[in-house]
């Protein structure tokens, strides 16, 4: 049990500290002076990786075997989302991500956080496939409960991490240096990765 609870705390690490879009929404939001609401970004993501967690402990993998046309929503529908993300970037003209006024409230930064994992094409993979692959055939229920466990832990110490670190002075003063410039390239950054979803998407559809 505890070989395969490291194993999956590994990957779940890697996963996490890869660049993607709950890095880039929760490190934007401190770095953009708005500690608070980044630190409730991060509570949502967290929530969204609970309930990935939970899904895949619960055979999601086989629902999308049967089911091969809910994944392929799940997809476009994060690719439709990752789009927006983008588009509200590149409008912003520096503003944060979810808010176009000085101020995000903690239920929007929660709401935000959640939607922006619940929808991640990252997520539904790791979760969908590398997660659920790194059970057993038959999992204890132990052992189910301590990784969903394990992935909140993990999932909430990294992001309340990069909220602490992206809010200190010296990030915040380099980001509002470059502000429009940083939210230009994120823009394009998660537009590509938007794109680059639902064409796998039309893809997939059309074989």
């Amino acid at each position: 049990m505890l070989s395969i609870l490291i194993t999956i705390w590994f990957l779940h690490v890697a996963a996490m500290m890869s660049p993607g879009a709950n890095v880039l929404l929760v490190s934007q939001l401190a770095a953009s002076d708005r500690a608070r609401s980044a630190v409730f970004a991060a509570l949502g993501v967290t929530a969204g990786a609970a309930i990935w967690a939970l899904c895949a402990v619960l055979g999601v993998n086989a629902v999308f075997q049967v089911f091969p046309g809910l994944r392929l929503a799940l997809q476009v529908a994060g690719g439709l989302y990752l789009l927006y993300v983008a588009s509200r970037l590149w409008r912003s003209g520096g503003m944060a991500l979810g808010n176009t006024g000085p101020t995000v409230s903690s239920p929007a930064a929660f709401r935000l956080g959640f939607l922006t994992n619940i929808t991640n094409p990252k997520s539904a993979l790791f979760f969908g496939s590398v997660f659920a692959a790194s059970f057993p055939a038959s999992p204890s229920p132990a052992l189910q409960t301590a990784a969903v466990a394990m992935i909140v832990v993990n999932a909430l110490c990294w992001h309340t991490l990069l909220a602490y670190l992206f809010s200190r002075e010296r990030v915040r003063l380099a980001y509002a240096r470059t502000r429009g410039t940083a939210d230009r390239i994120a823009s394009v950054a998660v537009g590509a990765l938007g794109l680059g979803l639902l064409t796998a998407s039309l893809r997939e559809a059309r074989s």
